[in-house]
């Protein structure tokens, strides 16, 4: 905090108190946005949980919603314990770090340097692999049998026997795949190398070092206060959540932990408290689809996160860092749903001074029934995925592929939002004036749908393209574009061996070209390209990581 200099104890008193009065408004305005925000989803979503903002070490915002019981009526409080999910691999990331900075081991150096008994297949996987998602090993909670193994206590060895003798979907260090069994054997080579348990290591090593009180390993047996019960959402309303033994997510998920702790852990690892420099640049440097060691990397509008979320029956969870703004954001839910995910992005953009607007919040307008009566129609977002919109009355209803039906009111001509959910659509015309696509405008995402049977002349990025783009070992790999622009709206798609999707925010101005991939929930592709001809200059950013190279067109 810069001090305050001044020639005169009353003008210094005056300023001084000026300033606290503007703060203590801040700070209520604050506040009341952060309300206004988490009671809308705890009505629209039925959102229980506790939440909490914090800039360095002030807390902003903290508090908590609905029932940690809902069958005892005890209320969620900022000492609530959660289960967390997969929050939980950062811990175990930061603890191979730690046994790495004590000279037990290094993560270059491939598991079976330390696992003894591992399958041929194996041979190559480093720590690194397991770090980052890019060993090939299947991801066991995805297996049929789960369902069954879940409800049974296993011990670290058995549940790695259920995935090793599976092949390798790939070649490690070919692509990312996110795998909770790669961290599954993160936690039983912790145990081999440091001769502890994974609860006893964490607790010794980082809780206790970190003062992280109300934080540890969760139990199906033990008796731990002031943990919340979970529950998923039902037909009727909320059910208790289905039975998982906690011995099963083991080092990939089984953790718990407060608001309030979760903020010390991340005061602690970015103050130097438990990680060295050398050894935090590593866990926050993204290496493929941006995923880092037990954390994802994202740029928000310009804001650097690292996060991570997690999900378990019952618990959904988000934990967001902005190293940048000192900046944390943590959402703790004990229902299942999205909700931690869109809460938290809207709770940092109060922080970080940005718009925020619930939907209660707009101006809905009249339009004529002749202007809404040319919006009906169906409109492709992805293959085999539409937004079917009709006219009921002087009502615009949406309806998505297999879901119900959703009105929108108008806030201009051609912008409509929704009241029961985070989203809006714009209609866009051509130059004769016929309706030719709509934006979809949803959780951060801008996603462009053509209208079905709409016909337009050729334009000149329309067609494939294709090209080579240097993969993260450095070796080329081929990448495809198919593009089709529609006014100033760009569709398409990118495919490459790495992974892909469809675009979002394409645009298109001139001869220049911009659009969005997000490859998985950590992994966003920002692309921006100079049209010339058959050929586009591409730049693309990953992270921190910018590319360049150029695709040519190989057929409209």
């Amino acid at each position: 905090m810069k001090k305050l200099s001044c020639t005169g104890e009353k003008i210094c008193f005056f300023y001084l108190l000026a300033a606290l009065i503007i703060t203590f408004d801040v700070n209520a305005q604050d506040k009341t946005r952060y309300d206004k925000f988490v009671q809308h989803y705890v009505t629209t979503q039925n959102f229980m949980g506790t939440v909490i903002v914090a800039r360095d070490n002030d807390i902003l915002y903290s508090k908590g919603f609905g029932s940690a019981n809902l069958e005892w009526n005890i209320p969620n409080t900022p000492n609530t314990k959660f289960r967390l999910g997969s929050i939980t691999k950062q811990f175990t990331a930061a603890s191979i770090l730690l046994l790495e900075e004590r000279g037990k081991l290094k993560i270059d150096d491939p598991i079976k340097k330390y696992l003894l008994d591992v399958p041929a297949a194996w041979d190559n996987i480093t720590i690194f692999n397991l770090l980052t998602h890019t060993s090939g090993i299947p991801n066991f909670t995805g297996f049929p049998e789960y369902q069954k193994e879940k409800f049974t206590a296993h011990t670290p060895k058995q549940i790695v026997d259920i995935f090793r003798d599976r092949p390798l979907d790939f070649a490690p260090g070919e692509k990312m795949s996110y795998s909770n069994s790669g961290y599954i054997l993160l936690g039983y080579l912790l145990e081999k190398v440091s001769g502890e348990t994974y609860k006893s290591f964490l607790q010794k090593n980082i809780f206790d070092t970190l003062g992280m009180k109300d934080s540890g390993y969760d139990s199906n047996s033990a008796v731990i206060p002031r943990r919340a019960s979970g529950y998923s959402p039902g037909p009727a309303g909320l059910l208790n959540s289905e039975y998982t033994d906690m011995t099963i997510p083991f080092s990939a998920g089984a953790l718990y932990s407060t608001t309030e702790d979760l903020l010390r852990w991340e005061q602690g690892l970015f103050s130097g408290k438990l990680l060295s420099k050398e050894s935090l640049s590593k866990m926050v440097t993204p290496y493929k689809n941006n995923y880092a060691l037990g954390v994802g990397i994202r740029n928000i509008k310009g804001h650097k996160a690292i996060m991570h979320g997690g999900g378990i029956e019952g618990f959904n969870t988000q934990l967001a860092c902005y190293p940048d703004d000192k900046l944390t954001v943590v959402v703790l839910s004990n229902v299942n749903g999205t909700t931690p995910d869109q809460l938290t992005d809207k709770l940092a953009a109060i922080a970080l001074g940005e718009d925020a607007v619930l939907p209660a919040e707009k101006k809905e307008i009249t339009i004529p029934v002749e202007i809404l009566s040319q919006y009906a129609g169906t409109y492709t977002l992805q293959p085999r995925f539409d937004l079917v919109i009709t006219l009921e009355g002087n009502q615009l209803i949406t309806q998505a592929t297999g879901q119900g039906k959703i009105p929108v009111f108008a806030e201009s001509e051609t912008k409509f939002f929704v009241k029961v959910v985070e989203a809006s659509i714009e209609f866009f015309r051509d130059k004769k004036g016929t309706v030719s696509h709509l934006i979809l405008y949803q959780n951060g995402n801008e996603l462009v749908a053509r209208r079905s049977g709409y016909v337009k002349e050729p334009g000149p990025v329309d067609g494939t393209w294709t090209g080579t783009v240097d993969g993260p070992d450095g070796k080329p790999i081929e990448v495809t574009y198919v593009f089709e622009g529609i006014g100033k709206a760009l569709l398409g798609t990118m495919n490459t061996s790495m992974g892909g999707g469809p675009f979002s925010e394409g645009k298109i101005d001139g001869n220049k070209i911009s659009f969005i991939v997000r490859v998985d929930q950590a992994t966003t592709i920002e692309t921006a390209g100079i049209l010339s001809g058959d050929v586009i200059k591409m730049t693309q950013k990953k992270g921190d990581e910018v590319k360049q190279f150029t695709v040519k067109r190989v057929s409209k």
